[in-house]
C-alpha cells in the first residue's frame, strides 16, 4: 500500500495539507496538495484527472509519470490524512499530564476541527460512502484508521482506570462520528457541546 510522508504546514483549518518529503517532485507534491483540497471539499468521484491537472498546473506526462492513474492518487490522499491524524494524535496524547486530560485534548481537537473555517466532515467517513466495496484499498485504509483510532483510545482509557476500556474506546469514536456528521450537516455548536457532554460521562465512568 503506498504511503505518504505528511506534515501539517499550516494551510487552512481543520486539515492541513500534506506533504513529502523535501526532496520529493514539486511538481508531485503539488498534485497531492490539490488533491487533498479538492477531494475533502467537493467529493473524490467528482474530481475528475483533467481538473487535477489544470489546478496541479502539471502536464499530463506529469501527472501519470507520478501518479500513474486517479486510483493511486486517491489511495495515497487517504492515506496521508490517515498519517496526519495519527501523528496529531501521538503528539496530543504524548503532551497531556494525565489520561484524562489526553481524552479531553482530543476533544478539543475534534471540536476545533468541526468549528473550523472549510470544515466538510469527516474524510474518512466521506471516503467510505464513496467505496462502498470494502475490499477497496481506500476502504481499508479507512478501517485501519478506525481501528487504530479507537485501540490507540480504548489504551488511554485502560491508563485512566475505565473498568471497559474497549467499550470506552467504541463509544468515544461512535460519539466522535455522530459530532463529525452533525457538525457538518446541522448545527456545530449543538454537535461539539452534545459530545463534550458524551465523552465526559465515559470519562466519569473512570471514577467509580
Amino acid at each position: 500500500m503506498p504511503v505518504v510522508d505528511s506534515d501539517p504546514i499550516g494551510q487552512r483549518a481543520p486539515w492541513p495539507s500534506l506533504s513529502h518529503k523535501a526532496s520529493s517532485a514539486p511538481a508531485k507534491r503539488r498534485i497531492l496538495e490539490t488533491a487533498n483540497t479538492l477531494f475533502y471539499d467537493e467529493g473524490i468521484r467528482s474530481v475528475g484527472v483533467d481538473r487535477l491537472i489544470s489546478e496541479s498546473g502539471v502536464t499530463k506526462d506529469t501527472f501519470y509519470k507520478h501518479y500513474g492513474s486517479k486510483d493511486r492518487l486517491i489511495v495515497e490522499y487517504i492515506t496521508g490524512r490517515d498519517l496526519m491524524i495519527r501523528g496529531f494524535i501521538e503528539d496530543i496524547v504524548a503532551g497531556a499530564p494525565t489520561p484524562e486530560e489526553s481524552i479531553r485534548a482530543l476533544v478539543d481537537m475534534i471540536v476545533t476541527a468541526i468549528e473550523g473555517p472549510g470544515f466538510r466532515g469527516c474524510p474518512f467517513i466521506n471516503a467510505a460512502m464513496e467505496f462502498t466495496d470494502p475490499r477497496h484499498p481506500v476502504r481499508q485504509v479507512v478501517i485501519e484508521h478506525r481501528e487504530w483510532y479507537a485501540e490507540k483510545v480504548a489504551d488511554v482509557f485502560r491508563e485512566a482506570g475505565h473498568p471497559l476500556p474497549g467499550d470506552a474506546g467504541d463509544e468515544f469514536i461512535l460519539a466522535r462520528d455522530g459530532a463529525m456528521t452533525g457538525g457538518y450537516a446541522g448545527d456545530p455548536i449543538a454537535a461539539t457541546t452534545a459530545l463534550q457532554r458524551a465523552v465526559e460521562r465515559i470519562i466519569a465512568d473512570a471514577r467509580r
